[in-house]
């Protein structure tokens, strides 16, 4: 019993003296302390309201995958073409476009007909059948005159004449290149040759592997058309030095820029205005200069009607150009 009184006055003690403490401290602590307490066990969510830029987010900016038909193999062409994109994507802001290259003419074509690419810059022929599955024209992508086929030999060969290469291979980048084969091979119908029957036709898949083939001696004669050629020139010179253009063709109407007829018509527009105003500028020059183009031109479907005529005649005295 006086072991439990002894502890109960202790604890009166030390509650008294509590109590005495509490009288000591402010109201207004006593109320922050309970608000910190309960904030710190339940944090409040964060605001958030709307964000504000000049900018669009990147992931609200629609891409646009554009096709350019195999001029170079794809590193090349990704190097070669890459600052137009980069170009067109700084002015145009609020779409993106991303660069698409093709291993050759047949994977290119395939892209289209399964209409995978939403904008292209295929050659003539391509134009025309990608105009069949929705694509239409917004722009011509350089002038009418460069675009022609020339035929390339080695200085140390003996080819003179067309009628020299009768039992001879001669190469180009594809049966569906307009240029750098079909034209050519009308050119060759013309002068005589049959070209199913005189010449061994080699499709070496690229417009490089067309000349290649002829510096390396695996073909007497290789077609291509000028951008490539000059672009060859610059790039290996030695090579090119041995070799020289023979024979060329007659022009007829360069390669277009396409778009897709789902495309909004607000980004095809910017993408044609942009690439119509591209030589007026240094930097447009520059861009120019490097894919081997004078400038983009003005163009529609109605623009390539020439091509039809053309490709009718051809298939009518030479060969069927489709291969599939």
């Amino acid at each position: 019993m006086r072991y439990q009184n002894k502890y109960n006055g202790i604890l009166l003690t030390e509650l008294q003296e509590l109590r005495s403490f509490l009288y000591t401290i402010p109201v207004f602590s006593i109320m922050l302390f309970i608000v910190l307490l309960f904030t710190s066990c339940n944090p409040q969510p964060k605001a958030t309201g709307p964000k504000y830029s000049d900018v669009p987010s990147s992931q609200t900016i629609p891409v646009y995958h554009f096709a350019v038909h195999p001029l170079h193999n794809p590193t090349k062409l990704t190097e070669t073409y890459q600052p137009l994109m980069d170009y067109l994507n700084e002015k145009l802001k609020t779409a993106q476009l991303t660069l698409e290259p093709s291993i050759d003419y047949a994977n290119f074509e395939e892209k289209y007909t399964k209409r995978g690419p939403d904008f292209l810059l295929p050659n003539p022929w391509q134009t025309i059948q990608a105009m069949k599955l929705g694509y239409s024209v917004i722009a011509m992508a350089g002038r009418p005159d460069d675009f022609k086929g020339i035929f390339i030999v080695r200085r140390d060969n003996d080819i003179r004449h067309p009628s020299d290469l009768k039992g001879k291979a001669v190469s180009y980048p594809a049966p569906t290149a307009l240029a750098a084969c079909i034209m050519p091979q009308y050119f060759l119908h013309k002068q005589g040759i049959d070209i199913n029957a005189d010449i061994e036709n080699k499709y070496v898949g690229s417009q490089e592997s067309s000349i290649m083939n002829v510096y390396l001696g695996k073909t007497v004669a290789g077609a291509t058309w000028p951008p490539p050629w000059r672009a060859f020139q610059k790039n290996f010179p030695v090579e090119a030095a041995q070799m020289k253009v023979i024979w060329e063709t007659e022009p007829l109407i360069n390669n277009s820029v396409m778009v897709r007829n789902d495309v909004p018509a607000d980004v095809s527009g910017l993408v044609q205005k942009f690439l119509l105003e591209l030589y007026e500028i240094p930097e447009g020059k520059m861009i120019l200069s490097d894919i081997e183009t004078a400038r983009f031109l003005p163009a529609n479907n109605n623009d390539y009607g020439i091509v039809k005529t053309y490709i009718e005649r051809f298939e009518k005295e030479v060969r069927k150009v489709e291969t599939k």
